[in-house]
């Protein structure tokens, strides 16, 4: 179906909406819009069938209303515009765009655009959330299978700990483990990954080896056999190998008696391969030479062979299991990638702002880690708790996919089309004024040069009191007193080209102006409040692993005060978690400091710091991690790196 390309989005993202056609359609009511009329579609082909992977815009007419069935069976994604009071009190805020009253053909094309760039938006929220389902499927899945085996998450912990058991048991003076390692330009490469000698006091090297006839473990491999060798310098004429003395001469070892047993998985897949050297009657030999081999070093026997087969077995189902995690841990970092990608998308001008609050919140948790003082002094997380406090930062802002367009990215006090209504009123009171001067100046030929006078300095007072309006619509970050001059303004009128008499600020436009800071009305700013509750209601549904179960308390959190002042749930003091308090800070600090805002300047981060300061004085913040965060320069690193890097 052919449609009208109206409305286009920036690149923020790697799903950019600005591919996305947009169709319109129209109501019986409301004939196609002159300048685009041959790509607009009627309303009836939408209703009858299912609204799919595309952006719509349906302008509604009263003649629709019989329809509202059919109205109500349309997915949110698709943006209805009234086109009359009639449509636009049935509808209420289903129908977030209208164009009453806008009959100028290049405002309602602007209109129709944004409507166009709200469903591209939806559309493109809708797609995250539809991977974020599946992407959650499939971790439930995952999480099902792990929780099945016996995994050890720590891999290097594991191969460790099993090395030094296999020597015990082999009564082995070494031990190594190497793996099966995919590479690029060497796909059949064994690389040491633990090594264990009882003398060899030097640092363990890099030991790669070809998995081929070259050396013992890598035809151990090869032919997923296990290899024992009595004495490695006297092999016998037919063997299928070579041994190789490089490394026995370059770190002062000698290699005698060999037990090489490769680890094999479920699927009959050599991942790696056992290495145990020098069968030792003493513990306390040093194996250096021929002559302390030929004293202490014996050949491994059916006994050892069974226990390392046992072991290589335990380490193949321990490696393979771990490599599970780490693939349920890959998925799951997608779906927090996702979710973050959600949150961008829609408000591509904060892109970055939860990747900076997590980063400065691990940042304020290893300060403090460090800091060995205060209430905190006693404060250790571990690995999987770092991961959590870093996903619980990432996902802070989740629930805003919830918050409508209008109000997420609302940038100056006057909702945009209230600016636009402003802005041509201006427009209009000045041709008014200049028409009225050009009849009196036709009329009055002797008063000329006195009317010239007064147009020009009602029109520079004209000037003075938009730019008044228009400073009035900028945002603060402090309370500050509205202009005076706004309810002067205001009460203003002028008399429109029906004859009628006009304010040149509605009651509507004046109270907007006149909020002493940010952009937003008690309405929206509830609207806006309310992600924190989305945020929890959606990650709570998450089945997230055992060491991630408190992401949604955590995320949802970083609203509360410590005074009981913050929202959703009004909490005090020790009922908000340690680490609540640390997103609490980074988020306040990088809303402070981000430069990508449009509705306000991005603060000094000397100023950013006076105020977090001031609102822990205040005992609304943690004072001792303020204190913290100030002292490490946590913060530096948002500031100086480049957000995609983190």
């Amino acid at each position: 179906m052919a449609g009208a390309t109206l409305g286009r989005m920036s690149d923020h993202s790697a799903a950019d909406p600005a591919s996305e056609n947009c169709t319109v359609y129209y109501g019986p009511g409301t004939p196609p819009d002159a300048i685009d009329a041959q790509h607009w579609r009627p309303a009836a082909e939408l209703f009858g069938r299912e609204v799919g992977d595309e952006a719509a815009v349906l302008i509604v007419d009263s003649a629709l209303l019989d329809q509202r069935g059919d109205l109500r069976m349309l997915p949110g994604r698709v943006i209805l515009v009234a086109a009359d009071e009639a449509s636009q009190t049935a509808l209420g805020n289903r129908a977030p765009i209208s164009v009453i009253g806008v009959s100028d053909p290049t405002a309602r094309r602007r209109v129709f655009d944004a409507a166009c760039q709200l469903a591209c938006a939806r559309l493109a929220a809708f797609r995250a959330l539809r991977r974020l389902a599946l992407e959650k499927r499939e971790a439930r899945e995952l999480r099902r299978i792990g929780t099945a085996l016996m995994l050890e998450r720590d891999l290097g912990a594991l191969l460790k700990q099993i090395i030094v058991e296999g020597k015990r048991l082999t009564e082995s003076d070494a031990g190594l483990i190497l793996l099966v390692e995919p590479d690029p330009s060497n796909p059949r490469l064994l690389r040491a990954v633990v090594w264990d000698f009882d003398y060899l006091t030097r640092p363990g090297p890099m030991i790669t080896t070809a998995i081929d006839d070259s050396t013992i473990v890598g035809h151990a491999v090869r032919t997923r056999r296990t290899i024992v060798v009595d004495d490695a310098y006297s092999l016998p004429p037919n063997a299928p190998f070579r041994q190789s003395t490089a490394f026995d001469s370059q770190f002062g070892y000698y290699r005698r008696s060999m037990l090489v047993v490769p680890m094999i998985d479920h699927l009959d897949r050599a991942v790696g391969v056992f290495l145990f050297l020098n069968r030792k009657s003493d513990p306390q030999a040093r194996i250096t030479n021929k002559e302390e081999a030929d004293r202490f070093v014996l050949p491994y026997t059916k006994r050892e062979v069974r226990l390392a087969r046992a072991l290589a077995s335990e380490a193949a189902v321990s490696i393979e299991n771990s490599r599970l995690y780490a693939e349920i841990e890959s998925i799951l970092d997608g779906v927090v990638k996702a979710s973050v990608s959600a949150i961008d998308m829609r408000d591509p001008t904060t892109a970055g702002h939860s990747l900076r609050v997590a980063t400065l919140t691990t940042g304020i948790a290893a300060a403090a880690e460090r800091a060995g003082r205060g209430r905190y002094r006693n404060l250790r997380f571990t690995r999987q708790q770092m991961r959590e406090l870093r996903y619980a930062g990432l996902l802070h802002d989740f629930g805003k996919v919830a918050v409508h367009e209008d109000v997420l990215v609302k940038a100056k006090k006057l909702p945009p089309l209230l600016s636009e209504r402003v802005e041509a009123r201006f427009k209009l009171i000045r041709r008014t004024m200049e028409m009225e001067y050009y009849k009196a100046r036709a009329t009055h030929q002797t008063a000329r040069d006195q009317s010239q006078t007064e147009l020009a300095s009602q029109l520079e007072q004209l000037e003075h009191m938009r730019k008044v309006v228009m400073d009035a619509n900028e945002p603060t970050i402090r309370p500050e007193p509205a202009s005076p001059e706004l309810a002067a303004i205001a009460a203003r009128t002028f008399e429109r080209a029906d004859g009628r008499s006009a304010t040149y600020l509605t009651p509507e436009e004046l109270r907007f102006l006149q909020l002493p800071k940010g952009t937003l009305d008690d309405s929206e700013r509830a609207k806006i409040e309310s992600h924190v509750e989305e945020t929890y209601r959606y990650l709570v549904n998450i089945p997230w692993t055992d060491d991630l179960r408190n992401i949604a308390t955590y995320a949802s959190g970083h609203h509360e005060k410590l005074d009981g002042s913050g929202y959703p749930r009004r909490l005090k003091g020790d009922e908000i978690p340690v680490q609540v308090r640390m997103i609490t800070i980074a988020d306040i600090f990088d809303a402070l400091t981000a430069s990508d805002r449009p509705y306000k300047r991005a603060v000094p981060a000397d100023k950013a710091l006076d105020i977090i300061r001031a609102e822990a004085k205040a005992g609304r913040l943690d004072e001792d991690l303020v204190n913290i965060t100030i002292e490490s320069q946590a913060y530096r690193r948002i500031l100086e790196e480049d957000w995609r890097n983190l």
